[in-house]
């Protein structure tokens, strides 16, 4: 699919940029080859991340046989190690969660960064995007598969209250898969609907706010850019069947929906504004469209009416709020 084209205009006539970016072949540049490497990295454990999620079976049975015969020691410990078990995989998708911090703040200085503008960024720098592209794909698959694991929450609670209740000593705690301080972190985490676009969002922000010699209107216009090219690729019939698989459709869907997440929480009116540069309504529409077609639609759309942070503003259209309403 080569480089990235310019596609449309705006039916009023004006110019306007949109880009059909190659996310299933880019091929890093030498400018963006070490970060490429090191993301690759992390990118590659989120697949193991995504399935061990999507295999997790709680521990309900036993915690359930535990509560209900609090004196009988070999259901206790029973319940007690299956719950271990499985805290040693919640805390390794939590220290997942936090490498995403790390690499996110790289992607988005190499797209946002100048001297060249924000749209040269993101022509040039495809692999760069495809990778911030794969970020958010993960990020949102794997919210999705977490909602609807509510065993993920009844574990670790378990797992918090049998640990305040046993009396360990500093040695002994000290050899726990989780202790307190962390099981109070991973709590924060896991207490969070959509966990890892949290964790994605507060990145974001933050790099805005750390980053004050990019100017914020680089990192929304990189968004909301990233955003239209998405919903144009997708709704033009000639791009989307240049597509090698129907899972690359909600791939791109799925990234739409994460960079207007995000975009939302940048843009200080935020995605639904009326000032805002992203078609949020013919984005909505798109999706709705989609669903029931397998690709998990409607996680898409909760998301949009959870996630975001200005929705409910009074400023957002009712049109739009009507539209994620039904």
């Amino acid at each position: 699919m080569g480089n990235l084209l310019r596609l449309l205009r705006s039916e009023e006539g004006d110019e306007k940029i949109d880009f059909f970016v190659d996310f299933e072949n880019a091929q890093p540049t030498q400018q963006e080859a070490e970060t490429h490497s090191d993301v690759s990295v992390v990118l590659n454990c989120a697949k193991e991340v995504l399935s061990k999620i999507e295999s997790y079976e709680g521990a309900t049975e036993s915690i359930r046989d535990a509560i209900s015969n609090p004196r009988d020691t070999v259901m206790q410990d029973k319940a007690w190690d299956e719950v271990v078990q499985r805290v040693h995989q919640l805390r390794q998708f939590f220290e997942f969660s936090v490498h995403l911090t790390q690499v996110v703040p790289r992607l988005l200085r190499l797209l946002c960064a100048g001297p060249t503008h924000v749209v040269d960024n993101l022509e040039h720098y495809q692999s760069t995007v495809k990778q911030f592209a794969e970020i958010l794909d993960f990020t949102l698959r794997f919210d999705d598969i977490k909602m609807s694991k509510p065993a993920i929450q009844n574990d670790f609670s378990y797992y918090r209250r049998t640990l305040s209740r046993l009396a360990f000593s500093s040695e002994e705690e000290s050899r726990l898969i989780v202790d307190n301080e962390m099981a109070n972190r991973m709590s924060l985490f896991y207490a969070q609907a959509t966990p890892m676009m949290k964790v994605l969002s507060d990145a974001t922000t933050k790099f805005v706010t750390e980053h004050k010699q990019i100017p914020i209107e680089n990192t929304s216009e990189c968004l909301s850019t990233m955003a239209n090219i998405c919903r144009a690729m997708v709704s033009n019939p000639a791009f989307s069947s240049r597509f090698s698989s129907v899972s690359t459709v909600f791939f791109i869907l799925r990234v739409m929906v994460g960079v207007i997440i995000l975009y939302d929480h940048v843009y200080p009116v935020g995605a639904f504004a009326k000032s805002s540069n992203i078609e949020v309504k013919s984005c909505v529409k798109l999706l709705k469209e989609y669903d029931g077609r397998g690709g998990r639609v409607e996680g898409l759309l909760n998301a949009l009416r959870y996630t975001t942070k200005h929705l409910n503003d009074e400023s957002t259209p009712k049109s739009i709020k009507a539209l994620l309403a039904s």
